[in-house]
């Protein structure tokens, strides 16, 4: 499919997310919207005269060219709705932009994908959360996103810097600017590890209603959204009520009760909005990580021993499933009860299992 009408579909009038879908269903890809005749595309729907018109014209494919010549010119990545590459977790969300603009090395379909919003006016509680929140992270592999803003948005990036977490600013405007320009040497090393995401082209200026748009992309990548300070008026609470439009994880923590930037924290958790996290600890319990870390750990713990016989293995392997008595590990292994003593003996020695009361066995 060519990207130049890939580009092309977003710049008609009169389309937006989810008639580009059904075009794109009705059609198959988007060079053939441009070629397709009136009568195919009046059974689209959504799709009238006026816009018939636009895609019959020429301004689309035009200001497309200008926009292919930019993203060829300085490395950025066109990310299309049917593209292996695009957000898997934006996809499923019914108004998940058809293309997006990314700059960086992040993987937006990382295994574990968080995002970290909150208020403009970030207070030092605010702050200090999101320096722990990173640091204990740090060791999960994790993905972290959020809007670049000052406050806890751009405290988030520069922590999750500051610890080697790879993390995406989602901009509300083109890839030729950057707003804010004070975030500007912030944003150069997030494209080292992480990135830069947009759905708008360039020319487009950082416009107020455009930053409501870019929340739901931030609310649509990730698994879960944590709402770290926010007023009760705030943009990070847009962000929490489209991530549970999308059925996402909504998390928040909270705040004293007379505090202006905590209100927003609280009311997502008194009305059932946000998951409760009083710690960092509490949202990796929630998301069930520290179960999937400490199995890892087991596992290469055992794999880091001296190499074992193929009598040893056989009991280790055996244990992976769960704990076993000394007989039915002779029964399941075929093996004399006196030859497993002594294997059982030199694992225990070496710490890859340990023994219970009554001759059960189970790995450490």
């Amino acid at each position: 499919m060519s990207t130049l009408h890939k580009i092309a579909l977003t710049f008609i009038k009169s389309i937006g997310p989810v008639t580009a879908k059904n075009l794109l269903a009705y059609c198959g890809n988007a060079e053939n919207i441009f070629s397709a005749s009136k009568k195919q595309l009046l059974q689209v729907p959504g799709v009238g005269e006026k816009t018939i018109e636009a895609i019959r014209g020429t301004d689309a494919l035009i200001r497309a060219q200008q926009e292919l010549d930019f993203v060829e010119k300085h490395g950025i990545e066109v990310l299309f709705f049917s593209d292996e590459k695009y957000p898997k977790g934006l996809k499923n969300c019914f108004d998940s932009p058809i293309l997006l603009y990314a700059k960086g090395t992040a993987d937006l379909n990382h295994k574990r994908i968080i995002s970290i919003v909150g208020t403009r006016n970030a207070t030092n509680y605010g702050k200090n959360l999101c320096k722990e929140l990173c640091e204990i992270l740090a060791p999960y592999d994790v993905l972290i996103v959020s809007g670049l803003a000052y406050g806890i948005d751009v405290t988030t990036h520069k922590e999750c810097l500051a610890n080697n977490i790879p993390t995406v600013g989602v901009l509300g405007h083109g890839l030729d600017r950057l707003y804010p320009k004070i975030h500007k040497a912030t944003a150069q090393k997030m494209v080292l590890n992480g990135g830069l995401l947009t759905e708008f082209p360039i020319l487009t200026n950082p416009d107020r209603p455009n930053f409501p748009q870019r929340n739901r992309i931030i609310a649509g990548v990730a698994d879960a959204t944590i709402v770290v300070e926010a007023s009760i008026k705030g943009g990070a609470l847009i962000t929490a009520e489209i991530a549970n439009s999308y059925n996402k994880d909504v998390y928040a923590f909270p705040g004293r009760t007379n505090d202006v930037f905590s209100e927003g924290c609280n009311f997502l958790i008194k009305t059932n909005r946000a998951g409760l996290i009083n710690n960092p600890h509490d949202l990796i319990y929630y998301l069930g990580w520290d179960d999937e870390v400490k199995e890892k750990k087991k596992d290469s713990q055992i794999t880091l021993q001296l190499s074992l016989t193929p009598n040893e293995e056989k009991v280790v392997k055996a244990l992976q499933n769960g704990q076993l008595s000394i007989d039915e590990l002779c029964i399941e292994l075929n093996i004399q009860q006196s030859k497993l003593s002594i294997v059982i003996l030199t694992l225990e020695m070496q710490g890859i299992i340990v023994s219970l009361p009554g001759k059960i066995y189970k790995l450490a």
